[in-house]
C-alpha cells in the first residue's frame, strides 16, 4: 500500500524524485540486518581504498621530490664542462665569457650561472687519512640547499674571506673527531708536490647519501685556483639552476646551443642515470596499488549491490507491477550506491588529511637514511591531484556498478509476487 500511495504521489507531483526518495528511505530506515554489515564492510572497503591511493601517490611523489631535490642541490640541475674532461672528479679549466654568461641566464627557464671547480684532497687528521673531492663555490654561489642541509655550523661566509673555511659531512666529522671551528690540514698532490692548506671547519651538513657525504667537502673556489695557477675568471665548470624541472632536456639542449665548440651542457638526469632511472621505476608500484585498491573497492561494492537488489526483489517486483520502469528502479540501486561511495570517500578522505598533516608536521614514520636518501616518510600532494584521483574512483566505481544493476529487468513481478 506503501508503494501503490507513493507512487501515485510521484505520478501527480512530477517534480518528486521518487527513486532518491525510496532510495533514502531503503538506506536510511531498512531494517535489513544482512544488508547492514555489508554497506559497513563496503564503506569501509572504499575508506580504505582511498586511503591507500592518496597516501601511496603523496609517499612517492614526496620520496621522488626529497631525493630529486637533493640531487640538484648538490650538482645543480645543468652543468657546463670541457667536452674532454680529465675524469669524474675534476674537470678541466674553462672559463665562458661575459656575454656568454648573459646569454645563458636569459634563457627561458634559467635562474643563474654559477662557476665552479673540484679538486681531489687528502684529509690527515689525528691519524686518520681519508679521501675527498673539494668542491670549490665562490661567492654568488646560491647557498640556500647548503643551509637546508646543515645541521650545525654556518655556511661559507665570503664576506670575510672563505679560502681557509670548509664544509665537511656529519659523517666525516664523527670519522676524524672534527667539529665546528676544528682546523685540520689538507693534502693536494699537483705535479709530483704535496701542496698544504690549513682549513677550519665552518659548518657540517648532512645529505643521507653515502656517496655525498663519504666524499664531498665544500669550500671557495679561489682556494682550488690558487692551487691550479687558474685565472680569476676561470672555472673547472658552471652549474645553472632552472625554475621547471620538467622542462630540463629542453633547457639543455637551448644551452647547448649557445656553449662555443669546445663545451657541452650535462643535466642531472644525465650525471646520475641510475639514481632518476630508479625513481621512474617507482611510478609501476603508484599504478599497481592504484589498480589493486579499485579491484578491491569495485568487488565490494558490486556485492553490496547485489545483495541489496536481492533482498529487495519483492519490493522490485511491486514497483513493476504498480508500472514502474526498469530504468528507475536501477536508479534507486544507484542512488543507494552513490550513499556508499560518498560515505565511504568521506571517512577514507578525512583519515587521510589528518595522517597527511600529522606526518607532514612531525615527520613520525621514519626511514633508514642509509637505505632511502631521507631519514623519514615524505609526503606531497595537492589538492588537484585528491579530487581527480576521487573522481576517478568514483566514475570507475559507477561505470562498473552499472552492469549489475541490469538484473533488476530479469526480475519477473509475478514470480515475486507468488514468492512473497
Amino acid at each position: 500500500m506503501f508503494y501503490l500511495l507513493t507512487l501515485r504521489s510521484y505520478k501527480f507531483n512530477l517534480s518528486l524524485n521518487f527513486p532518491l526518495f525510496l532510495a533514502k528511505r531503503i538506506v536510511f530506515r531498512g531494517q535489513r540486518t544482512f544488508s547492514k554489515l555489508i554497506i559497513r564492510v563496503t564503506i569501509g572497503a572504499l575508506a580504505l581504498a582511498i586511503l591507500a591511493i592518496t597516501l601511496s601517490v603523496a609517499i612517492l611523489r614526496g620520496f621522488k621530490d626529497e631525493v630529486t631535490a637533493k640531487q640538484r642541490g648538490f650538482f645543480s640541475d645543468i652543468m657546463i664542462v670541457k667536452q674532454d674532461i680529465n675524469s669524474a672528479s675534476e674537470y678541466m679549466p674553462i672559463a665562458l665569457s661575459t656575454g656568454d654568461i648573459e646569454a645563458i641566464r636569459n634563457l627561458p627557464n634559467v635562474l643563474s650561472v654559477s662557476p665552479f671547480a673540484t679538486k681531489i684532497g687528502i684529509m690527515n687528521v689525528n691519524g686518520e687519512v681519508e679521501g675527498v673531492v673539494l668542491k670549490g663555490i665562490e661567492k654568488n654561489y646560491q647557498q640556500k640547499y647548503l643551509e637546508h642541509i646543515l645541521v650545525r655550523g654556518d655556511t661559507l661566509d665570503f664576506s670575510s674571506g672563505a679560502n681557509d673555511q670548509i664544509l665537511i659531512s656529519e659523517y666525516l666529522a664523527d670519522r676524524l673527531e672534527l667539529d665546528v671551528d676544528s682546523s685540520f690540514i689538507m693534502n693536494f698532490v699537483q705535479e709530483n708536490r704535496n701542496r698544504k692548506r690549513k682549513l677550519r671547519v665552518k659548518g657540517v651538513f648532512r645529505t643521507n647519501s653515502a656517496e655525498l657525504d663519504n666524499s664531498y667537502v665544500i669550500g671557495a673556489l679561489d682556494l682550488i685556483r690558487r692551487l691550479d695557477n687558474l685565472g680569476k675568471e676561470d672555472a673547472g665548470a658552471y652549474e645553472i639552476r632552472i625554475a621547471d624541472f620538467a622542462a630540463l632536456e629542453q633547457t639543455t639542449q637551448l644551452v647547448n646551443e649557445e656553449l662555443p665548440i669546445d663545451m657541452k651542457a650535462t643535466n642531472v638526469v644525465e650525471h646520475l642515470p641510475d639514481i632518476f632511472n630508479w625513481l621512474d621505476m617507482l611510478d609501476m608500484n603508484d599504478d599497481i596499488i592504484f589498480v589493486l585498491m579499485v579491484i578491491v573497492a569495485v568487488i565490494n561494492m558490486i556485492s553490496a549491490l547485489l545483495i541489496t537488489i536481492l533482498e529487495r526483489t519483492s519490493m522490485i517486483g511491486i514497483l513493476k507491477s504498480l508500472g514502474m520502469k526498469n530504468r528507475a528502479i536501477r536508479r534507486i540501486f544507484l542512488y543507494n550506491s552513490c550513499y556508499l561511495i560518498g560515505s565511504g570517500l568521506l571517512i577514507g578522505n578525512i583519515i587521510t588529511w589528518l595522517l597527511y598533516a600529522f606526518q607532514t608536521k612531525l615527520h613520525f614514520f621514519k626511514l633508514d637514511p642509509s637505505i632511502y636518501y631521507i631519514d623519514y616518510v615524505p609526503m606531497t600532494i595537492g589538492w588537484q591531484e585528491a579530487a581527480l584521483l576521487n573522481l576517478a574512483l568514483v566514475t570507475i566505481a559507477l561505470l562498473v556498478l552499472f552492469v549489475p544493476s541490469m538484473l533488476i529487468s530479469r526480475i519477473s513481478p509475478i514470480k515475486t509476487i507468488q514468492f512473497k
